[in-house]
């Protein structure tokens, strides 16, 4: 299971779950870099 992201802004985003680190990195990315928009498959592609 995956629960951890490094954004390439520097921000790490983690989870307790796969699904939480998926909401937690949308949401960042949502805050942070607005236009920017990853579907599931690719943040947990990027997460470790």
């Amino acid at each position: 299971m995956k629960t951890r992201l490094t954004c390439p802004c520097g921000e790490v985003v983690k989870g307790a779950d796969e699904d939480e680190l998926v909401e937690k990195a949308q949401a960042h990315l949502a805050a942070e870099h607005p236009g920017r928009e990853y579907e599931r498959e690719m943040i947990l592609f990027m997460a470790t």
